[in-house]
């Protein structure tokens, strides 16, 4: 299945300029399903057909047809293109009326699925209803809109018209969100995105930075190629950093395409070993060679692998003939240079016409680092192996006996985890796939945190260590506490763990059954005092064991993750930051007062901002700033960094 990114919105959001851009950019199909609606208005209009069982034969005998490429997608009814024609005044007023059609929308909506399934790797498809109905698996859903006056701005300019078209865009906002089927709506998993400030640069940026952050635009695969025995199960092991592909002296050993998950200087990408190739194979090394030539087709960046204490052979240049074809970014390795003079020796590699030949010692490291910070820097940014696991990742963490199993069994509706009395049964995390609250999501129920790491041993040491590795690959945390209880200082480290790993976070109050009106009370003063830097995280109480309340995490959960991914607007920063700084300076420091240049947002998941000064800025400023940031943006149930990059200026 290939990835699939819902863009759904009003119109004169953008969605199209928006959606071309981004499948431009990734090399994926690009997919406007309004045209294929304005499409059979045009053919409606043009045949005189008002009756939509009429119109839907009509479609069958006249088939549309939509060019996926993004960088010229045209429209054909029949052996017509309507691309232009379909963007007249007439089809816009009246598409409305055809695209509310129930029969019409049906056939439209085997085509549109069609056209999504054929797609290779990725496809942007833009519309209404494309998360909703369309593309329900979608792996990232945004709602792209922006005020009325802006998109009446811009759709003047598209038309190229001085009338003014505000109240138009209006009334056709009103049949797309109230037409009995498929109306305009927001996914219930969609991003918003706001495009009134920004242009469409940075909304593509910003949804590109989405489509990274969750890990949608697939590993880079650097294939390693050569003869048999020249080292490549070696390098690969060498990068890794670790014994993972079999290594013996007898040729042959490797003869699937395997691939390993490998980072370098925080880039990650897929290693692929392949087996030795050969130009006249014969035996089971026909499928061996067979294999090595799909990976050259398949990978992002080819490392040709020659034994340099040999020599370039006959088999050497015959596979060079293979590689110029792929017109693939290959990097010559030579392997095995140990010395002085065979390095000299190995410069002989040039006649391969490959380039320069990178001089490596496998199986002592030697040049692999170097070797490596070529690679990296040449890798694409949307790699071949795509990641398909799209489901947003749940951690529940918690000190033992606090009700994490119980609530897993709650919100899956059935007995996932072990539940005892007893504190501890849980040890290993256990991942989950779990339709709640009108989505799939990724719980991993971990076990309970009894000791710091340093202070722990056997079993509980190993399921601290296990519940940091669920925490890295979270997103989102649900801290469950046991409200009927006192808070303990475990309770306070684990909210600590949790916060330094800058995820979103839910606090749910467990147990929520058992407090009574004086209990409520205490706790109040406890969540005052112990955690008045989280007060940005959602709390949530439910009763596992009974499943109260547990419909209220979902809300939460989504509302904590979209805070997690938000980006405000550089102009919108800077008109706060200014007013702010204009009506609190930064307190005097040494005589002298800081002045503040300029913000910008460096990141998201979660939020970052960098703020730009001539001169220190103490702490408690910087969480003054946050603390209005959130007034401003909200970031609820995100945590916000706020850094300081000292600059003097010319």
């Amino acid at each position: 299945m290939p990835i699939i990114v819902a863009m759904d919105g009003p119109s004169g959001a953008g969605k199209s300029s928006s959606s071309k851009a981004l499948a431009k950019r990734a090399n994926w199909a690009y997919l406007d399903t309004g045209a294929l609606y304005r499409g059979a208005t045009w053919l409606a209009l043009n045949k005189k057909i008002t009756d939509q069982a009429e119109l839907v034969l009509a479609l069958r005998e006249e088939k549309l047809s939509f060019n996926a490429d993004p960088n010229k997608p045209n429209l054909k009814c029949g052996k017509v293109d309507i691309t232009d024609a379909i963007r007249s005044e007439e089809i816009t007023s009246n598409v409305s009326t055809f695209a509310a059609m129930p029969e019409v929308r049906a056939e439209l909506l085997t085509l549109q699925r069609k056209i999504i399934d054929e797609a290779e790797r990725g496809i942007v498809v833009e519309g209404r209803d494309i998360g909703t109905v369309v593309a329900p698996q979608a792996q990232l859903k945004v709602y792209l809109t922006a005020d009325l006056e802006a998109r009446a701005k811009r759709r003047e300019a598209e038309l190229n018209t001085e009338k003014d078209l505000t109240s138009s865009l209006a009334i056709r906002d009103e049949k797309d969100s109230t037409r009995t089927t498929s109306p305009l709506e927001k996914a219930i998993d969609a991003v918003e995105v706001d495009s009134t400030e920004i242009n469409l640069e940075e909304t593509v940026e910003l949804i590109w930075e989405l489509l990274k952050e969750r890990q949608l635009l697939g590993l880079p695969i650097v294939a390693i190629l050569g003869r048999p025995n020249v080292g490549k199960s070696t390098l690969i092991n060498r990068f890794l950093g670790r014994r993972e592909a079999i290594v013996e002296d007898v040729p042959g050993v490797t003869r699937d395409r395997v691939r390993y998950e490998c980072e370098w200087n925080s880039r990650e990408f897929i290693l692929m070993d392949t087996g030795g190739w050969e130009s006249h194979p014969d035996g089971i090394s026909i499928g061996v060679s067979a294999g090595a030539e799909i990976a050259i087709q398949e990978a992002d960046v080819i490392l040709f692998v020659v034994d340099a204490q040999v020599g370039a052979q006959t088999e050497d240049e015959a596979m060079v003939d293979a590689l110029r074809k792929s017109k693939k970014k290959i990097f010559l390795v030579a392997n095995k240079v140990d010395s002085p003079k065979e390095e000299a020796d190995a410069h002989s590699l040039w006649n391969l016409g490959l380039g320069e030949p990178h001089f490596v010692t496998a199986l002592h490291g030697k040049g692999s680092a170097d070797l490596l910070d070529l690679v990296v820097s040449s890798l694409p940014e949307v790699g071949s192996a795509i990641v398909k696991d799209n489901h947003r990742k749940v951690a529940l963490i918690g000190r033992p006996n606090v009700g994490k199993s119980s609530l897993l069994n709650a919100i899956a509706g059935e007995q996932l985890s072990l539940v005892d009395d007893k504190a501890g049964t849980t040890r290993d995390p256990v991942d989950s796939l779990i339709e709640f609250g009108g989505s799939t999501w990724r719980f991993v129920d971990t076990a309970g945190i009894k000791k710091r790491a340093n202070q722990a041993s056997g079993s509980d040491y190993y399921s601290i260590l296990r519940t940091q590795v669920a925490l890295e690959r979270a997103e989102v945390v649900a801290l469950v506490l046991d409200a009927s209880e006192p808070m303990t200082e475990q309770d306070l480290k684990i909210i600590s763990m949790v916060e330094d790993a800058g995820k979103a976070l839910v606090l749910v109050m467990n147990k929520w059954d058992l407090v009574d009106e004086d209990r409520r009370i205490t706790l109040d003063k406890e969540l005052d005092r112990h955690l008045t830097h989280i007060t940005w995280a959602q709390r949530v109480n439910v009763a596992a064991k009974t499943g109260w309340h547990r419909d209220r995490l979902a809300p939460a959960l989504r509302t904590a993750l979209a805070s997690w991914e938000t980006r405000v607007p550089t102009g919108k920063l800077n008109s706060f930051l200014g007013a702010l700084i204009g009506a609190t300076p930064p307190p005097v420091r040494g005589g002298k007062q800081p002045k503040v240049y300029y913000a910008t947002q460096a990141g998201i998941a979660p939020p970052k901002f960098v703020v730009f000064t001539n001169d220190w800025i103490e702490p408690p400023y910087r969480r003054f700033i946050e603390r209005k940031l959130r007034e401003e943006f909200g970031f609820e149930g995100s945590p916000v960094q706020v850094s300081v990059k000292v600059r003097e200026r010319d």
